[in-house]
């Protein structure tokens, strides 16, 4: 498990002043912890953890040498400055479940010969005690044909018993459409083959 290493921040501080110096600000609550306890984070900290984690990612976060385990709830990126802004983490509790979510994540796309691949969802909602978290859902796509789809009650998160699945079972989350090219590729394909005859 990734380990991230953050210091408690004061209030003092304003989060426009340790960005210039090159902290990230974060925000760390649960249910065992009053309130919450604002954090600073390096920055290539924060760059190293964005670049091998994600929003629902599983993480060992050590605040000054106590360490908790946690959920990544949020992460602020700015896209123009290419930098992270804020991440937020949830202190996980042994035996209660937990909202996240877990990314969509396509593999083998470019092996789906007919028609066009279109994805309806990024991510998939879902409860779970801390053991059951998962942060991606890997879908291989390789032998997808024209007019087939996935919908979330086939994954094998929706049918594990322990989760609970905050998406709709009937959404889909990727199918194979026909192409508007379809119909002239036939029609060159026919004039080809009665040009070779």
């Amino acid at each position: 498990m990734n380990t991230l290493k953050a210091q408690k921040r004061d209030m003092e501080t304003k989060a426009k002043k340790l960005r210039r110096e090159g902290y990230v600000t974060g925000n760390l609550f649960g249910k065992e912890i009053e309130g919450s306890i604002l954090l600073k984070i390096e920055k290539r900290e924060a760059e190293r953890i964005q670049r091998e984690c994600m929003k629902g990612s599983q993480i060992m976060l050590d605040v000054e040498g106590k360490k908790y385990d946690v959920l990544i709830k949020e992460l602020d990126y700015d896209p123009l400055k290419r930098a992270i802004i804020e991440m937020d983490f949830q202190a996980l509790v042994s035996g209660e479940k937990v909202h996240s979510v877990a990314e969509i994540v396509l593999h083998n796309k470019e092996k789906v010969m007919e028609g066009v691949l279109e994805q309806m969802l990024e991510e998939i909602s879902y409860k779970a005690l801390p053991e059951d978290l998962v942060d991606k859902i890997d879908i291989d796509c390789s032998d997808l044909r024209l007019g087939d789809s996935i919908k979330v009650s086939d994954l094998d998160l929706a049918k594990n018993k322990n989760v609970d699945i905050q998406t709709h079972l009937d959404a889909t989350i990727v199918s194979v459409i026909a192409s508007h090219n379809d119909t002239e590729d036939e029609d060159a394909d026919e004039d080809g083959a009665a040009a070779e005859a």
